[in-house]
């Protein structure tokens, strides 16, 4: 049964400074538009495979990664939580979560 997926506040913001960054850079919305399909195409699977990800130190909590960047999720019973979505050329100790 799928999982519902629910994102952060957190994660929310990363997602839409990840989109928004792709648009200015390219002058288009279109790679932003294919990330954004991508990232939802991904965590359709994990709602339904939701240990697919790679386990972390942290209890529940996976990371399944797309192009450059990490979605680190928490899997409960009901719903899997978006935690971060962290684009991985970044220093990885400005990552918290």
């Amino acid at each position: 049964m799928a999982r519902e997926i629910i994102w952060s506040e957190k994660a929310q913001e990363d997602r839409v400074q990840i989109l928004k960054y792709w648009i200015k850079r390219n002058g288009s919305n279109t790679y932003s538009l294919k990330l954004f399909n991508d990232f939802n195409s991904v965590l359709d699977i994990v709602s339904n495979y939701p240990k697919i990800g790679k386990v972390t130190s942290r209890p529940n909590s996976r990371i399944i990664v797309i192009h450059d960047y990490w979605i680190i999720y928490r899997i409960h019973k009901d719903d899997i939580v978006v935690d971060r979505l962290w684009d991985v050329r970044q220093n990885p100790r400005k990552l918290r979560y």
